[in-house]
């Protein structure tokens, strides 16, 4: 078994390196500075980041002896994208599910989260269109910069 690649260190944004390797990352694995990921080649890598760095879509990282430069994509993920022709009906579910703390892609003609078959029906009764969909998903970071809370 051939050793895990390790990223230790995010490139500054004036730098434009060449990237060895294209890793894709889920919403939630955008979240995290220190985890494993295979990717589909069956290569482990593991991002073991300091703490407080933010991991952005098109973001480069490197290993500790810069041999090796990584570039982010998004993953597409199963979601449910939901639309309405009302407004006002699109910002109730967008109440609705932020009431839930559920993270949540807004955009101004759609709404976007993890498929949840109560929140599905939840939002069909309301007269909510729900299209499942599998595509990148950037749910919003919080008023407070991403910090998390379970209460």
């Amino acid at each position: 078994m051939t050793k895990p690649i390790v990223f230790t260190k995010k490139c500054p944004k004036d730098a434009f390196p060449k990237a060895d390797l294209f890793i894709e990352l889920a919403a939630d694995q955008r979240q995290k500075v220190k985890q494993r990921i295979e990717l589909d080649d069956s290569k482990i890598v593991h991002f073991d980041l300091p703490r407080g760095t933010h991991i952005h879509i098109n973001d480069f990282f490197q290993t500790a002896d810069a041999a090796l430069t990584a570039q982010v994509k998004p993953k597409a993920e199963s979601t449910i994208t939901v639309k309405s022709q009302d407004p006002l009906l699109l910002m109730k579910a967008a109440y609705h599910l932020g009431n839930r703390h559920v993270p949540l892609e807004v955009q101004a003609a759609y709404l976007r989260f993890a498929p949840d078959y109560v929140l599905e029906e939840m939002l069909k009764k309301i007269g909510l269109e729900l299209t499942p969909e599998t595509v990148p998903f950037f749910p919003e970071q919080g008023a407070y910069g991403g910090h998390s809370h379970n209460h």
